[in-house]
Protein backbone atom coordinates (compact mmCIF):
# COMPACT_ATOMS: atom_id res chain seq x y z
CA UNK A 1 0.00 0.00 0.00
CA UNK A 2 1.35 3.41 -0.96
CA UNK A 3 2.24 5.81 1.85
CA UNK A 4 0.89 9.36 1.67
CA UNK A 5 3.16 12.19 0.62
CA UNK A 6 2.70 13.89 3.99
CA UNK A 7 3.99 10.83 5.87
CA UNK A 8 7.01 10.52 3.56
CA UNK A 9 7.85 14.18 4.20
CA UNK A 10 7.54 13.68 7.98
CA UNK A 11 9.91 10.70 7.80
CA UNK A 12 12.39 12.69 5.71
CA UNK A 13 12.38 15.57 8.20
CA UNK A 14 13.08 13.16 11.07
CA UNK A 15 16.08 11.75 9.19
CA UNK A 16 17.50 15.25 8.64
CA UNK A 17 17.94 15.66 12.40
CA UNK A 18 18.51 12.11 13.64
CA UNK A 19 20.94 10.89 10.96
CA UNK A 20 22.30 13.96 9.20
CA UNK A 21 22.50 16.18 12.29
CA UNK A 22 20.85 19.18 10.63
CA UNK A 23 20.00 22.12 12.87
CA UNK A 24 16.37 22.62 13.86
CA UNK A 25 16.30 25.88 11.88
CA UNK A 26 17.39 24.02 8.73
CA UNK A 27 14.74 21.38 9.35
CA UNK A 28 12.10 24.11 9.65
CA UNK A 29 13.21 25.60 6.33
CA UNK A 30 12.94 22.19 4.62
CA UNK A 31 9.56 21.61 6.27
CA UNK A 32 8.22 24.95 5.02
CA UNK A 33 9.32 24.32 1.43
CA UNK A 34 7.98 20.76 1.36
CA UNK A 35 4.68 21.82 2.93
CA UNK A 36 4.22 24.31 0.07
CA UNK A 37 5.11 21.65 -2.50
CA UNK A 38 2.73 19.11 -0.93
CA UNK A 39 -0.08 21.68 -1.00
CA UNK A 40 0.55 22.32 -4.69
CA UNK A 41 0.65 18.57 -5.39
CA UNK A 42 -2.68 18.13 -3.58
CA UNK A 43 -4.33 20.72 -5.82
CA UNK A 44 -2.58 19.40 -8.93
CA UNK A 45 -3.65 15.82 -8.25
CA UNK A 46 -7.17 16.79 -7.19
CA UNK A 47 -7.80 18.32 -10.61
CA UNK A 48 -6.41 15.22 -12.32
CA UNK A 49 -8.32 12.77 -10.10
CA UNK A 50 -11.62 14.55 -10.70
CA UNK A 51 -11.17 14.08 -14.42
CA UNK A 52 -10.31 10.38 -13.94
CA UNK A 53 -12.68 9.88 -10.96
CA UNK A 54 -9.74 8.44 -9.04
CA UNK A 55 -8.59 8.79 -5.42
CA UNK A 56 -7.57 12.33 -4.43
CA UNK A 57 -4.91 11.22 -1.89
CA UNK A 58 -1.44 12.20 -3.10
CA UNK A 59 1.41 9.71 -2.84
CA UNK A 60 5.11 10.17 -3.56
CA UNK A 61 4.90 7.87 -6.58
CA UNK A 62 2.67 10.41 -8.32
CA UNK A 63 5.39 13.10 -8.36
CA UNK A 64 6.78 13.49 -11.86
CA UNK A 65 8.75 16.09 -13.79
CA UNK A 66 5.53 17.60 -15.22
CA UNK A 67 4.16 18.29 -11.73
CA UNK A 68 7.49 19.76 -10.56
CA UNK A 69 7.69 22.04 -13.62
CA UNK A 70 4.15 23.18 -12.95
CA UNK A 71 5.06 23.99 -9.37
CA UNK A 72 8.12 25.98 -10.45
CA UNK A 73 6.01 27.85 -12.97
CA UNK A 74 3.62 28.76 -10.17
CA UNK A 75 6.54 29.96 -8.03
CA UNK A 76 7.85 32.24 -10.79
CA UNK A 77 4.81 34.45 -10.35
CA UNK A 78 5.76 35.52 -6.81
CA UNK A 79 9.37 34.50 -6.03
CA UNK A 80 12.84 35.56 -7.10
CA UNK A 81 15.07 33.04 -8.89
CA UNK A 82 17.28 32.45 -5.85
CA UNK A 83 14.25 31.40 -3.78
CA UNK A 84 12.97 29.12 -6.55
CA UNK A 85 16.41 27.51 -6.85
CA UNK A 86 16.44 26.84 -3.09
CA UNK A 87 12.97 25.28 -3.15
CA UNK A 88 13.94 23.07 -6.09
CA UNK A 89 17.05 21.95 -4.19
CA UNK A 90 14.82 20.97 -1.24
CA UNK A 91 12.56 18.91 -3.52
CA UNK A 92 15.59 17.24 -5.12
CA UNK A 93 16.95 16.29 -1.70
CA UNK A 94 13.58 14.88 -0.62
CA UNK A 95 13.15 12.86 -3.81
CA UNK A 96 16.74 11.57 -3.54
CA UNK A 97 15.80 10.27 -0.10
CA UNK A 98 12.77 8.49 -1.59
CA UNK A 99 14.99 6.85 -4.21
CA UNK A 100 17.32 5.58 -1.45
CA UNK A 101 14.28 4.25 0.41
CA UNK A 102 13.15 2.37 -2.69
CA UNK A 103 9.92 4.38 -2.94
CA UNK A 104 10.93 5.84 -6.31
CA UNK A 105 12.98 4.22 -9.04
CA UNK A 106 14.50 7.54 -10.12
CA UNK A 107 14.51 11.21 -9.15
CA UNK A 108 12.17 13.16 -11.48
CA UNK A 109 13.77 16.45 -10.38
CA UNK A 110 17.19 15.49 -11.76
CA UNK A 111 16.17 16.36 -15.32
CA UNK A 112 15.00 19.86 -14.35
CA UNK A 113 17.54 22.68 -14.67
CA UNK A 114 18.07 25.00 -11.71
CA UNK A 115 17.06 28.62 -12.51
CA UNK A 116 20.14 30.75 -13.03
CA UNK A 117 20.42 33.73 -10.74
CA UNK A 118 22.95 36.41 -9.96
CA UNK A 119 24.93 35.84 -6.78
CA UNK A 120 24.19 38.71 -4.44
CA UNK A 121 27.11 40.67 -3.05
CA UNK A 122 27.32 40.14 0.73
CA UNK A 123 26.78 43.13 3.00
CA UNK A 124 29.97 43.93 4.87
CA UNK A 125 31.51 46.75 6.89
CA UNK A 126 34.70 48.56 5.89
CA UNK A 127 37.53 48.01 8.35
CA UNK A 128 37.13 51.48 9.91
CA UNK A 129 33.41 50.98 10.50
CA UNK A 130 34.03 47.51 11.92
CA UNK A 131 36.54 48.90 14.41
CA UNK A 132 34.24 51.81 15.24
CA UNK A 133 31.38 49.43 16.01
CA UNK A 134 33.45 47.21 18.30
CA UNK A 135 35.15 50.11 20.07
CA UNK A 136 31.78 51.79 20.69
CA UNK A 137 30.50 48.92 22.85
CA UNK A 138 30.61 50.19 26.44
CA UNK A 139 32.21 47.83 28.96
CA UNK A 140 31.05 49.47 32.19
CA UNK A 141 28.48 46.75 32.90
CA UNK A 142 28.30 42.95 32.80
CA UNK A 143 26.05 43.04 29.73
CA UNK A 144 28.37 45.49 28.01
CA UNK A 145 31.35 43.22 28.66
CA UNK A 146 29.35 40.27 27.32
CA UNK A 147 28.36 42.14 24.17
CA UNK A 148 31.93 43.27 23.53
CA UNK A 149 33.19 39.70 24.01
CA UNK A 150 30.53 38.25 21.70
CA UNK A 151 31.13 40.50 18.75
CA UNK A 152 34.91 40.60 19.15
CA UNK A 153 34.81 36.78 18.97
CA UNK A 154 32.48 36.77 16.02
CA UNK A 155 34.59 39.15 13.97
CA UNK A 156 37.86 37.58 15.10
CA UNK A 157 36.84 34.09 13.94
CA UNK A 158 34.20 34.70 11.28
CA UNK A 159 31.81 32.26 12.92
CA UNK A 160 28.08 31.97 12.29
CA UNK A 161 25.66 33.42 14.83
CA UNK A 162 24.43 29.88 15.60
CA UNK A 163 28.03 28.84 16.28
CA UNK A 164 28.52 31.84 18.55
CA UNK A 165 25.36 31.08 20.51
CA UNK A 166 26.42 27.43 20.84
CA UNK A 167 29.82 28.13 22.41
CA UNK A 168 30.49 26.61 25.84
CA UNK A 169 33.14 27.54 28.39
CA UNK A 170 35.13 24.44 27.50
CA UNK A 171 35.35 25.52 23.86
CA UNK A 172 37.79 28.35 24.62
CA UNK A 173 41.47 27.40 24.79
CA UNK A 174 43.11 30.51 26.26
CA UNK A 175 46.60 28.99 26.35
CA UNK A 176 46.73 28.18 22.63
CA UNK A 177 44.41 30.97 21.42
CA UNK A 178 41.93 28.53 19.84
CA UNK A 179 38.19 27.96 19.95
CA UNK A 180 36.09 24.94 19.03
CA UNK A 181 32.84 25.56 17.17
CA UNK A 182 30.05 23.26 16.05
CA UNK A 183 28.90 24.19 12.56
CA UNK A 184 26.30 22.94 10.12
CA UNK A 185 25.58 19.25 10.42
CA UNK A 186 27.10 19.41 13.93
CA UNK A 187 30.58 19.32 12.35
CA UNK A 188 33.31 20.60 14.68
CA UNK A 189 36.25 22.73 13.65
CA UNK A 190 39.08 24.37 15.59
CA UNK A 191 39.77 28.02 14.82
CA UNK A 192 42.37 30.58 15.87
CA UNK A 193 41.07 33.52 17.87
CA UNK A 194 42.72 36.93 18.22
CA UNK A 195 44.18 38.43 21.38
CA UNK A 196 41.61 41.26 21.54
CA UNK A 197 38.75 38.77 21.45
CA UNK A 198 40.38 36.57 24.10
CA UNK A 199 40.98 39.58 26.32
CA UNK A 200 37.33 40.62 25.98
CA UNK A 201 36.12 37.09 26.83
CA UNK A 202 38.41 36.96 29.90
CA UNK A 203 37.10 40.31 31.12
CA UNK A 204 33.51 39.14 30.69
CA UNK A 205 34.07 35.85 32.52
CA UNK A 206 35.87 37.55 35.41
CA UNK A 207 33.05 40.06 35.75
CA UNK A 208 30.47 37.27 35.57
CA UNK A 209 32.14 35.43 38.46
CA UNK A 210 32.72 38.49 40.62
CA UNK A 211 29.37 40.14 39.99
CA UNK A 212 27.39 40.94 43.19
CA UNK A 213 24.62 38.71 41.85
CA UNK A 214 26.50 36.10 39.81
CA UNK A 215 24.43 34.35 37.19
CA UNK A 216 26.40 31.11 37.54
CA UNK A 217 28.51 29.57 40.31
CA UNK A 218 32.23 30.32 40.61
CA UNK A 219 33.28 26.82 39.53
CA UNK A 220 32.55 27.55 35.85
CA UNK A 221 31.45 24.01 34.97
CA UNK A 222 32.74 23.05 31.55
CA UNK A 223 29.35 22.37 30.00
CA UNK A 224 27.97 25.83 30.72
CA UNK A 225 27.12 28.23 27.87
CA UNK A 226 29.73 30.91 27.28
CA UNK A 227 27.28 33.75 26.61
CA UNK A 228 24.31 34.03 28.97
CA UNK A 229 21.13 36.07 29.05
CA UNK A 230 19.82 37.86 32.14
CA UNK A 231 18.19 34.67 33.44
CA UNK A 232 21.34 32.58 33.17
CA UNK A 233 20.26 30.72 30.04
CA UNK A 234 21.99 30.46 26.69
CA UNK A 235 21.54 33.49 24.45
CA UNK A 236 19.48 32.77 21.33
CA UNK A 237 20.49 33.78 17.82
CA UNK A 238 17.54 36.19 17.67
CA UNK A 239 18.63 37.91 20.86
CA UNK A 240 22.18 38.29 19.51
CA UNK A 241 20.84 39.81 16.29
CA UNK A 242 18.68 42.29 18.24
CA UNK A 243 21.63 43.31 20.43
CA UNK A 244 23.85 43.89 17.40
CA UNK A 245 21.19 45.91 15.58
CA UNK A 246 20.78 48.17 18.62
CA UNK A 247 24.55 48.67 18.98
CA UNK A 248 24.93 49.48 15.27
CA UNK A 249 22.18 52.12 15.45
CA UNK A 250 23.69 53.64 18.59
CA UNK A 251 27.06 53.73 16.84
CA UNK A 252 25.53 55.69 13.95
CA UNK A 253 26.36 53.22 11.17
CA UNK A 254 24.42 53.88 7.98
CA UNK A 255 24.65 50.24 6.82
CA UNK A 256 22.17 47.79 8.39
CA UNK A 257 24.25 45.34 10.41
CA UNK A 258 23.29 41.73 11.03
CA UNK A 259 25.41 38.98 12.61
CA UNK A 260 25.99 37.62 9.11
CA UNK A 261 27.41 41.01 8.09
CA UNK A 262 30.17 40.53 10.68
CA UNK A 263 30.96 37.14 9.15
CA UNK A 264 31.00 38.73 5.68
CA UNK A 265 33.29 41.48 6.98
CA UNK A 266 35.71 38.92 8.43
CA UNK A 267 35.94 37.04 5.11
CA UNK A 268 36.25 40.20 2.99
CA UNK A 269 38.94 41.74 5.21
CA UNK A 270 40.93 38.49 5.28
CA UNK A 271 40.92 38.20 1.49
CA UNK A 272 41.74 41.89 1.07
CA UNK A 273 44.78 41.39 3.29
CA UNK A 274 46.04 38.56 1.07
CA UNK A 275 44.66 35.44 2.78
CA UNK A 276 44.42 32.35 0.59
CA UNK A 277 40.90 31.58 -0.57
CA UNK A 278 41.08 27.96 0.58
CA UNK A 279 42.28 29.01 4.04
CA UNK A 280 39.30 31.36 4.34
CA UNK A 281 37.08 28.50 3.18
CA UNK A 282 38.36 26.35 6.07
CA UNK A 283 37.93 29.16 8.58
CA UNK A 284 34.35 29.81 7.49
CA UNK A 285 33.49 26.11 7.46
CA UNK A 286 32.27 26.17 3.86
CA UNK A 287 31.88 22.78 2.22
CA UNK A 288 32.30 24.18 -1.29
CA UNK A 289 34.89 26.70 -2.46
CA UNK A 290 32.27 28.38 -4.68
CA UNK A 291 30.45 29.53 -1.52
CA UNK A 292 33.59 31.34 -0.36
CA UNK A 293 34.30 32.89 -3.75
CA UNK A 294 31.46 35.39 -3.37
CA UNK A 295 33.68 37.26 -0.91
CA UNK A 296 36.32 38.01 -3.55
CA UNK A 297 34.21 40.80 -5.07
CA UNK A 298 35.85 43.55 -3.00
CA UNK A 299 39.37 42.44 -3.85
CA UNK A 300 38.48 42.32 -7.55
CA UNK A 301 36.85 45.77 -7.43
CA UNK A 302 39.96 47.26 -5.81
CA UNK A 303 42.19 45.41 -8.23
CA UNK A 304 40.33 46.96 -11.17
CA UNK A 305 40.51 50.43 -9.63
CA UNK A 306 44.26 50.09 -9.12
CA UNK A 307 44.69 48.77 -12.66
CA UNK A 308 42.72 51.64 -14.17
CA UNK A 309 44.77 54.19 -12.25
CA UNK A 310 48.20 52.66 -12.66
CA UNK A 311 48.49 50.81 -15.99
CA UNK A 312 50.03 53.04 -18.70
CA UNK A 313 48.18 51.27 -21.52
CA UNK A 314 44.87 50.31 -19.98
Amino acid sequence: MSVSLQKQIALFLEVLVSEKGYASSTQRSYAHDLKEFAAYMAGFHKAASQKKRASSQVTAEQIDSLAIRGYLGDLFQRNIKATIARKLATIRSFLRFLVRQGVLAENPADEILTPKHQRSIPVYLPVDDMFRLLDSIKTDSLLGLRNRAMFEAMYSCGIRVSELAGLNLEDIDFNNALIRVRGKGNKERILPIGSKALKAIKSYLEARINHPRPIVDKNNNADQPLFLNNRGGRLTTRSIARILDKLARECGLSTPVSPHALRHSFATHMLDAGADLRVVQELLGHENLSTTQKYTHVSIDRLMQTYDKAHPRR
